[in-house]
């Protein structure tokens, strides 16, 4: 995982490049899920509509442009379905849901990044959604007794999801008293709802997974499994922080 580190560490178009190349990546993992159910989602159109939105982001254009990004992305979705013959409705929903949930939500890391004087705040992501699977599998082991949600992780317990919240809050809390002094109440609070967030992401994409009949996105990276694997609960807790900062900081 270093190398995700050092994204983040760099920080500026070395996190662009990064978070776009790792985007590509899990958006295939999620797309090879959907093949194992005989659902064909549109990579290619997954990848276009990935580089029109950095492109967005690159020139720093203003909140019209997302919207036509929006726009042509559905557009490209249904055109897709016009091969009727050898397309089925789920392929195009399929292709939507893979932009949205992988590329658009992972790219709130290059929306963080570019907050200016909150950008250290990209950090809270990593150290919310690691400090909470990390705290939550040894508070799980050692405690663990209530399932938490036993239908779709089977070994997540209400114990541990607690002891993961808060490890995320530790770590953010402690990020924010040595590197964001005042804004460290802000940086526990994210470390609350980010414990949360991350939660919901690593669920959901258990959700996913289990759906699509698959027990990994992938292989890369040993004891992990693929990309999504390792990135899942980062899905949610990068949107979670930016829109903090929007909405609540700013």
């Amino acid at each position: 995982m270093v190398p995700l580190l050092a994204i983040f560490y760099f920080g500026g178009y070395v996190l662009f490049i990064g978070v776009f190349i790792l985007a590509l990546m899990a958006l295939k993992e999620f797309y090879d899920g959907f093949r194992a159910m005989d659902v064909k989602p549109a990579y290619f159109i997954g990848c276009l509509s990935a580089v029109g939105l950095y492109a967005i982001g690159l020139f720093r254009l203003d909140t019209k442009w997302y919207l036509l990004w929006i726009f042509l992305t559905i557009v490209l979705a249904a055109l897709y379905l016009f091969n009727i013959d050898n397309r089925k409705l789920e392929d195009a929903l399929a292709t939507i849901t893979g932009v949205f949930y992988i590329v658009f939500f992972s790219y709130h890391l290059v929306l963080v990044d570019q907050t200016g004087e909150y950008r250290l705040m990209v950090w809270l992501v990593i150290f919310s959604a690691f400090g909470t699977d990390i705290m939550a599998y040894f508070t799980g082991v050692l405690m663990g007794k209530h399932k938490l949600c036993p239908k779709i992780s089977p070994k997540k317990t209400i114990e541990g999801s607690i002891g993961g919240i808060l490890g995320s809050v530790i770590l953010c809390g402690l990020f924010g008293w040595f590197f964001m002094h005042p804004y460290f109440i802000h940086c526990v609070i994210i470390g609350v709802l980010g414990g949360v967030f991350s939660q919901i992401g690593d669920l959901t994409a258990s959700i996913f997974k289990r759906k699509m009949g698959i027990k990994d996105y992938g292989n890369l990276i040993p004891g992990h499994g693929g990309v999504l694997d390792r990135i899942d609960s980062i899905l949610f807790t990068a949107p979670m922080v930016f829109y903090y900062i929007a909405f609540i900081i700013c």
